[in-house]
């Protein structure tokens, strides 16, 4: 098959995705991650985590696993080039939209990124930062995000739930699907929410507790640990800092509440789409959730975008010259937004610096807009 025919494929999967529209035949393209936009290079090595004091949820056996993928400041220079996702990961994730064409798994899988894999850290200690995809989505569709903090000086773990996404590779070749997906009931996420919470606490546990899971971790600056996740993976946040103090900041992007927020003091942005999470607009989660946060707090909608414009999703639709008309930003404001936005809310809340940006709408985002209900 040619890189042409490729070409083709992804592009008519992503259109069953309901995540572009048609455009004109493209000439063959290799998928990049953009480049990023803080000073340090990036590395990236890859952690499976297995916690043997809880059974996994979906499967009723077995311990709890995760696959994480660790992204952190580097030196230059040395190591190839990351891998975006596995073939079989791919070509599950487009399974799972409906549209799996032949060869579109492997042009997804090649996508080129920023990370060197196992390149040697960067001195110092760095704010960590967790982050977790949405339902069924997974943790590969949140690199553009967390190279990007890498690069800016945070440590990132961005991780796969297992069973709760279309397909996540495991050592040996063994893959986990969505078991969650037959499971969960008609507002069934919160639960999802709390296991992930879960989680996310053994997560911290293993990268900061006394027999660290990886050999960096010396890197992580303990009294400094922020998460931000994407639908499902929003509410997470929130649900974690409910439950555990060593999270000091949280971000939802597009994400349901289903678990509610109450008492939540510390830092905390929401940041959605304008038609479905505007004030008073259809995901009234949002309303209850504003009025129980009690410390600094953020809420902002980003104009012309969709659930999936806050992954990297867009970004590669629209190097094959796609657009979604229901969700018309652009792939690269698609990728620049959250990228500046989430980096600034960690910056301020875990650094310590000033940033206007999440003052008041700025001239260089009019697709931003700040909320006060």
């Amino acid at each position: 098959m040619t890189k042409k025919t490729l070409t083709t494929a992804l592009a008519a999967a992503l259109i069953a995705a309901g995540t572009v529209a048609a455009a004109p035949a493209q000439a063959a393209v290799q998928l990049e991650i953009p480049a990023v936009t803080g000073q340090s290079p990036v590395g990236r090595e890859v952690l499976h985590l297995v916690d043997r004091d809880r059974v996994d949820p979906w499967t009723g056996k077995g311990p709890r696993e995760l696959m994480v993928s660790m992204y952190y400041p580097a030196l230059p220079g040395g190591g190839a080039t990351a891998p975006y996702m596995t073939i079989e990961e791919a070509r599950l994730l487009l399974k799972g939209q409906k549209r799996d064409q032949p060869g579109a798994a492997e042009m997804v899988s090649a996508t080129k990124v920023n990370a060197k894999a196992g390149a040697a850290p960067a001195r110092g200690r760095h704010p960590l930062v967790v982050l977790s995809p949405g339902f069924t989505l997974p943790r590969g569709l949140l690199t553009g995000l967390a190279e990007d903090l890498a690069s800016r000086g945070y440590v990132v773990a961005a991780v796969d739930h297992a069973n709760e996404s279309y397909g996540t590779a495991f050592p040996g070749g063994r893959i986990t699907t969505c078991v969650a997906c037959d499971k969960v009931k008609e507002g069934g996420l919160a639960e999802v929410a709390e296991g992930r919470a879960k989680d996310v606490s053994f997560l911290l546990d293993r990268l900061t507790g006394p027999r660290s899971a990886w050999p960096y971790a010396k890197m992580i600056d303990r009294s400094r640990i922020g998460m931000a996740g994407h639908s499902i993976g929003g509410n997470t946040a929130a649900r974690v800092m409910a439950e555990d103090r060593r999270v000091r900041a949280g971000v939802n992007l597009d994400g349901t509440f289903f678990t509610p927020v109450d008492g939540l003091k510390r830092p905390f942005m929401m940041v959605g789409t304008r038609s479905g999470h505007s004030p008073g607009g259809v995901d009234a989660s949002w309303d209850r959730s504003w009025q129980r946060l009690g410390g600094w707090k953020r809420w902002l909608t980003v104009k012309d975008t969709g659930h999936l414009s806050f992954v990297d999703l867009p970004v590669l639709g629209a190097q094959l010259g796609m657009v979604d008309p229901a969700a018309p930003l652009s792939g690269k404001r698609s990728g620049e937004i959250p990228r500046a936005y989430v980096g600034a809310f960690f910056d301020r809340h875990l650094k310590g610096e000033n940033e206007p940006l999440l003052d008041a709408p700025t001239k260089d985002n009019p697709e931003v807009a700040f909320h006060q209900p």
